[in-house]
């Protein structure tokens, strides 16, 4: 499951418990700040968009579009918000320009992207993984700030990252022939 996909994967395994079947999670890494990042790591979107604050703030979404509605309750910032599907504009905060783009994305269109639009904030979920990193280096190079809405709590078990690591796990949870 997707790191962020909590129902789905507390689902997955109460049926594996049920039916004494192995489980283990095999997602991307979650990504950890550098010491010159400037993150502010939430634990949901709603204090996401608390972290914002009350001044007007120019605001780059790269939530998902499922996750954009929470950004209506805070109208005074500025929005883009870049998403793989168009959002329902009904979803959409006030003051908000959507990009339609597909990761993954380069480092130096990352960097342009956010000078030209001389964003006050990144808005991310920790999903992990190389195709969406570029827009932290380029964060990082620049020194903006970021919130960072970390991944909600798992279920209890093993979690790996690395393929080849899941292929051992799967021969080692083999039943025998």
């Amino acid at each position: 499951t997707h790191p962020f996909a909590a129902q789905m994967s507390q689902q997955a395994a109460q049926a594996c418990a049920r039916l004494g079947v192995p489980r283990l999670t095999f997602t991307r890494k979650p990504w950890t700040p550098a010491s010159d990042d400037r993150w502010i790591e939430v634990p949901d979107i709603e204090a996401a968009v608390d972290a914002l604050g009350e001044k007007p703030t120019h605001v780059f979404l790269t939530v998902g579009r499922l996750s954009l509605g929470a950004f209506k309750r805070a109208p005074q910032h500025t929005y883009v918000a870049r998403s793989i599907d168009r959002p329902e504009p009904s979803e959409l905060p006030p003051q908000c320009r959507v990009l339609l783009a597909r990761p993954p994305f380069a480092l130096a269109d990352e960097r342009a992207l956010m000078q030209a639009e001389a964003f006050d904030f990144i808005c991310t979920k920790n999903s992990g993984g190389a195709a969406t990193e570029n827009k932290l280096l380029a964060a990082r190079e620049l020194g903006l700030r970021v919130i960072m809405v970390n991944r909600p709590q798992a279920p209890e078990g093993e979690t790996l990252f690395d393929l080849g690591e899941v292929l051992e796990w799967i021969n080692a949870h083999r039943p025998p022939p």
